[in-house]
């Protein structure tokens, strides 16, 4: 059993109090490691300490950010099979999944140590020719990190990459169930010659001690969050008073749109991946297969029958597929969701209850028929569940993809290429999966519109959301 501790100027330590929190693994219930439970004091400290290295670590050349996250990149990937471990063992998902997220996280700090250096600005000569425009971009600020479980490594590069990348320093917390990933990730910075400093982590089992502090710090200028739509709305309440800059990525409802000329084993294929990715607990899963009438029976049928197929077991077994939730609540919530739809007319096609522990298991679920009042088709399952609904034209279907609060991701399977675009630009989605069920990519920008969140991450503007630009005005001689 390690202890771990908090990073603070670039040293690791215990929390003021000196308590400490488990972290289980969700497979077994067992405490797999003590860290470091952070408190007001801690946070304050990191926030002080980011405030007061903001303006030399702004100073430092674009190339020598960009050195730092080539390293940290090159570190990841050489230590790919230790941290999916690592992972696996904290957040439960299967080891094949563990390293994929390995290896797409690592991407992000490859993608923004070349975005470093291309930061730029413009210049241009006003209308009436007096005088000239200069527009220069810098770093926002000291900004704060906050990560949710599911992505333990993924999210954490996805900040902290193009944050590196700008200029800004930074106060980052985990989230509580899966800390372990996220120390494992500042050290790599830190061996990657990441100054003192710059990137100060405190992890707590009381969120609002610790991130409440950096937000009315008045020394944050920025606030990236991964999480619920409900924490998002606290937090930018709290940006509010300082008028910080906001970047949130919320929670999601996607609709998988699967056409009648959709090539079925695509479509069943695509749900695989939208649906059974992270075990379902990601923003971006398939939460309603919108399916044609005409195809919905057999979609259901070949989508029960490779859902049944899967392996479910811990996620260090050799050919897992599926791992547990992430916790008690989180399986009882799906539970709940899949009684609710049965109780309401659904039927299953296979799945439909928990699994025999130790551990969090549910077991890959299709529901088909299910109505429109089902309170799965209105919240975010974040579970191994596919509801298959049938819709009869074009018109019901992007109504039904649109009846949501939400507006992350949506899907369409379709051979029809001007029916893709159409349904496409009708859905109200910050992401179109096109016959796909993967949209994340490093190079792309990741958002969504409505109550899905602000901003995008990752992309040639995900670096954006790190700067602030500065006009300066230079009269003509």
């Amino acid at each position: 059993m390690i202890t771990h501790g908090l990073f603070i100027d670039g040293s690791w330590g215990p929390s003021a109090s000196r308590r400490t929190f488990g972290v289980e693994n969700p497979a077994t219930g067992q405490t797999i490691a003590q860290v470091a439970d952070g408190d007001e004091a801690d946070a304050l400290r990191a926030i002080e300490v980011a405030g007061a290295r903001q303006r030399d670590w702004a100073r430092t050349a674009p190339r020598e950010r960009g050195e730092i996250l080539r390293r940290a990149y090159e570190i990841i990937v050489d230590r790919a099979t230790e941290l999916a471990a690592l992972i696996t063992a904290e957040m439960g998902k299967p080891l094949a999944e563990a390293y994929s997220e390995v290896m797409y996280g690592a991407e992000f700090f490859r993608w923004f140590a070349e975005e470093a250096v291309r930061i730029s600005g413009d210049h241009m000569l006003s209308g009436d020719g007096r005088t000239r425009i200069l527009v220069t971009k810098g770093p926002v600020g000291p900004c704060v990190l906050v990560t949710p479980w599911n992505f333990p490594l993924a999210m954490g590069a996805r900040k902290i990459g193009p944050a590196v990348a700008a200029g800004c320093t930074m106060v980052f917390k985990p989230a509580e169930q899966t800390p372990l990933t996220s120390l494992a990730l500042v050290g790599i910075l830190a061996e990657a010659g990441l100054p003192a400093g710059v990137l100060n982590l405190v992890t707590t089992t009381d969120p609002g001690s610790v991130v409440g502090p950096w937000m009315r710090s008045g020394i944050a200028r920025k606030i990236s969050f991964t999480g619920s739509t409900e924490v998002g709305k606290v937090l930018l309440t709290q940006a509010a008073e300082n008028v910080m800059r906001s970047s949130m990525e919320l929670g999601g409802n996607a609709p998988f749109l699967v056409c009648a000329d959709a090539d079925l084993d695509r479509a069943v294929e695509g749900a695989i991946v939208a649906k059974m990715r992270n075990m379902g607990e990601a923003c971006t899963a398939a939460n309603r297969l919108l399916v044609h009438r005409s195809v919905a029976e057999r979609f259901s049928a070949e989508l029960g029958r490779r859902m049944s197929a899967l392996k479910v077991a811990d996620g260090a077994t050799p050919g897992a597929e599926v791992g547990p939730l992430i916790d008690q609540a989180g399986l009882g919530k799906v539970e709940r969701l899949v009684d609710d739809a049965v109780r309401r007319g659904a039927s299953v096609v296979v799945g439909g209850s928990r699994l025999d522990g130790p551990g969090y298991f549910y077991a890959p679920t299709v529901l088909a028929d299910v109505p429109s009042d089902a309170a799965l088709m209105s919240t975010e399952i974040f579970g191994p569940v596919a509801p298959v609904i049938p819709f009869d034209d074009e018109e019901e279907a992007v109504r039904l993809a649109n009846d949501t609060e939400w507006g992350l991701v949506g899907y369409v399977f379709t051979r029809d290429i001007d029916r893709a675009f159409r349904l496409g630009d009708a859905l109200e989605v910050g992401m179109v999966g096109m016959n796909t069920g993967l949209v994340s990519n490093p190079a792309a920008p990741f958002g969504g519109v409505k109550q899905s969140g602000l901003g995008r991450e990752g992309g040639r503007v995900g670096i954006e959301e790190y700067l602030e630009c500065k006009y300066l005005a230079i009269p003509c001689s």
